[in-house]
């Protein structure tokens, strides 16, 4: 079994360049059939033969096939290091814009810078935290519709109770 680092990545494997054209490509895919050198090359502000290193040297690890004048595809192997950079980059969005209110032009831009850094622990409990956020904002929303809902974090649990108890009922949080 290879050793990895704390990010999840086999040491010396693909430096945060490689992730970054390998998301490039994975982004481009998504949106073209075909991407070519020039594509990668306007997306991440590089110049082309910039590019053609940077894949050649991605095609030796295995992790893209390029032809000389060729379409850009990732492999296997490359298609799952780019959607984990992706998937990264994504959360760091989330985070960044929906809970830290940054806009998004910002946000893209420091998820963009932070997205190699995370250790595969940090990622999980940001996913969680991101998660947990995000289902605290729609219960809160669903309270304002008389609907109770309770969001338990770090061992507290906080209460959301509609504004008015039903008959006969008392609030916990109402005093008597």
């Amino acid at each position: 079994m290879l050793n990895k680092t704390k990010t999840g990545r086999t040491p010396g494997q693909v430096s945060q360049s490689g992730e970054d054209y390998l998301e490039a490509v994975l982004v481009l895919g998504q949106a073209k059939r075909v991407i070519r050198v020039k594509d990668v090359a306007e997306r991440l502000g590089v110049s082309r033969p910039s590019v053609v290193a940077a894949l050649a040297k991605l095609k030796r690890q295995g992790l893209v096939r390029h032809e000389r004048y060729g379409a850009v595809e990732l492999t296997e192997a490359g298609a799952e290091v780019a959607a984990s950079v992706d998937e990264r980059h994504r959360l760091l969005f989330s985070f960044l814009h929906e809970t830290l209110g940054l806009p998004a032009g910002e946000a893209s831009e420091e998820a963009c810078a932070l997205e190699h850094a995370l250790s595969v622990e940090t990622t999980a409990r940001l996913l969680r935290l991101v998660e947990e956020q995000r289902w605290l904002v729609r219960e809160a929303k669903r309270s304002r519709k008389g609907r109770r809902a309770v969001w338990v974090h770090a061992g507290r649990s906080v209460r959301f109770a509609s504004r008015e108890p039903k008959p006969g009922t008392q609030d916990r949080g109402q005093r008597q």
